[in-house]
């Protein structure tokens, strides 16, 4: 029994600023019908300009990806098939669609004050939640950011905090909200594999869940 999850890492690399410009016009009309189905509130040219910010903060000039992780989580991702070395001038398509999940993830995500109008409590309950790991997010210039795949109408994921307790505290928030979103060959409903996430809504037990999240980060 072991954890899946999927980071496509395949995306055409537009090498020069004017066919990147036609592109985007060509592309504007299908993005936007894209990011209006994922529930996404920014226009294409908002998500771009996320892509590239993301970009230039997680590819430095000459780039070594693994040196971000340690030696447990490199063999696990590695495993996984996220390739992790180092950016090289033969390399012609590189590794922009983790970059875009990444984006993906940063403006899906809720601040402190959304998840809270979305839970009906107050502020202050959201970040006792994050602190004492009830809910899962991170540090966004100084503002906690809330991933959106923990969240289920006006309230969490049934079987949240089950899940949460096991996942280690230093794993990736792309890798978490990976798993959570990925099909699991142990998680069977009318006998097809589901994600953690569709499972937990369809009142499956969430300790078979944390069974898998257990085992992010660890070596098989």
């Amino acid at each position: 029994m072991r954890a899946q999850w999927n980071i496509p890492t395949n995306l055409p690399d537009r090498a020069h600023k004017g066919a990147r410009a036609g592109y985007s016009v060509r592309m504007s009309p299908a993005l936007e019908t894209v990011l209006a189905k994922a529930g996404l509130q920014v226009t294409p040219s908002e998500f771009l300009t996320l892509v590239e910010e993301a970009a230039k903060r997680l590819a430095p000039p000459h780039p070594e990806p693994a040196s971000y992780f340690t030696p447990d989580q490199r063999e696990v991702l590695t495993e996984v098939g996220l390739d992790l070395g180092p950016l090289t001038a033969a390399d012609a398509q590189p590794r922009a669609r983790t970059v875009v999940a990444l984006a993906v993830l940063r403006d899906s995500a809720l601040t402190v004050a959304e998840a809270a109008h979305q839970l009906q409590v107050d502020t202050s309950r959201i970040r006792h939640r994050l602190g004492v790991g009830r809910l899962v997010g991170w540090k966004d210039k100084g503002s906690w950011r809330l991933p959106a795949w923990q969240f289920a109408g006006t309230g969490v994921l049934p079987g949240l905090e089950t899940v949460l307790a096991t996942v280690a505290q230093d794993q990736p928030a792309l890798v978490v909200a990976a798993f959570m979103t990925t099909a699991q060959e142990d998680l069977l409903v009318d006998g097809t594999p589901t994600t953690p996430r569709e499972w937990l809504l369809a009142g499956g037990d969430p300790r078979r869940v944390a069974d898998l999240a257990g085992m992010l980060g660890t070596p098989v």
